[in-house]
């Protein structure tokens, strides 16, 4: 007989391994749905970077492969039935976007819907500790908008980064792994199990969405995915008391959230509404700075890794060592734009000169 220590591991990578092999089946399966009701993503401006159409709903994989492994290994209590409840109501959400492309305010509200639903089951980010005072900040009410605010900002920060072939599958993948690795300390099996099976069935639906992309998981997948690390992050470290364990979904989504806040404060400084969309995204940049759709993937990819990395070394170690390893990171960003920028500058100036 197995102890309890291990048969929780063994149903943590079962959760995983059976989340993988279902979406992975399904992929190809949503790719035909998608061709039949016509939910295809034709590139009509300069911001898309495929050049032919492609089926979307890709999300649909990953949700499946993700719902059955979790009705499979996952004791059903309230926090699971409200994250259910609400990942079902934002591929729902998705799903209709991909097909008629819903308004901005529309998914917005689903989005908030959804967040409710969560906090009516008890996700919640009530307090925080003080690091000065070593005392605790109750949150009160403010709670309730805090957890909104959050998991609505994090699902569309991860719907974001959805601009490159496996990008937003390949980031919110590699957070799953690190958020698990996490979680796997607090003792919450059930929720490690979700966290294994959203792992899972990313990586089943990656070999189809990697350049070029076969499928896009479109906003049923970018949103499910989103809300689902936001969730798990409350759920699994925001509503335990300390600084640290606030600041590990931060790191780990890291990537994600200054993209997006980055783009609110660029829209905001050219007078355009925060919800329009542009071209001036990290993957845009990188890509505009002679990097291949692989080359910059495999970037952010690193960078999100490093990022994971950081948090799991401020967990296991210490704030000041994570911090270390952060003010590394971004010295190596700023010289690497700084140079990539002035060699940029200087072939225009030379393709100048020749004409």
């Amino acid at each position: 007989m197995l102890d309890v220590a291990n048969s929780k591991i063994l149903f943590i990578v079962l959760a995983m391994v059976v989340a993988f092999l279902i979406s992975f089946a399904t992929t190809p399966v949503v790719i035909g749905i998608a061709k039949k009701i016509k939910a295809i993503d034709v590139p009509k401006d300069e911001r898309r970077v495929h050049k032919k159409p492609i089926p979307l709903i890709g999300g649909l994989a990953i949700f499946y492969g993700f719902l059955i492994s979790v009705l499979c290994f996952c004791d059903l209590e309230e926090p699971v039935i409200g994250i259910l409840t609400g990942a079902l109501i934002i591929v729902i959400t998705g799903v209709i976007d991909d097909k008629y492309s819903l308004p901005a305010k529309v998914k917005l509200l689903m989005q908030i819907v959804a967040a409710v639903v969560v906090l009516v089951f008890g996700i919640e980010i009530k307090y925080i500790e003080n690091p000065f005072t070593n005392q605790y900040i109750t949150f009160g009410w403010l709670s309730i908008p805090i957890t909104i605010i959050w998991i609505v900002g994090v699902t569309n920060a991860v719907n974001l980064t959805d601009g490159l072939d496996g990008l937003a599958a390949g980031i919110s993948t590699i957070a799953s792994l690190s958020l698990l690795i996490l979680i796997m300390f607090t003792d919450n099996v059930n929720l490690a199990i979700i966290t294994a099976a959203l792992a899972g069935a990313g990586f089943g639906f990656l070999p189809y969405n990697f350049n070029p992309a076969k499928i896009f998981m479109g906003d049923t997948g970018s949103m499910f995915l989103g809300y689902m690390l936001a969730c798990i992050s409350v759920q699994g470290l925001m509503k335990t008391y300390t600084v640290i364990s606030f600041a590990m979904p931060i790191l780990v989504l890291g990537l994600p959230i200054f993209d997006t806040i980055f783009a609110i404060v660029r829209r905001l400084v050219t007078g355009r509404s925060i919800m329009s969309p542009d071209r001036g995204h990290l993957h845009h940049r990188l890509l505009d700075m002679g990097f291949s759709q692989r080359q910059t993937v495999a970037i952010l990819y690193t960078l999100t890794a490093i990022l994971c990395l950081t948090a799991l070394v401020m967990f296991l170690r210490n704030a000041f060592s994570g911090l270390i390893l952060v003010i590394a990171v971004v010295l190596i960003i700023i010289i690497s734009f700084a140079v990539l920028d002035a060699k940029s500058e200087q072939e225009k100036t030379n393709q100048q000169n020749k004409q």
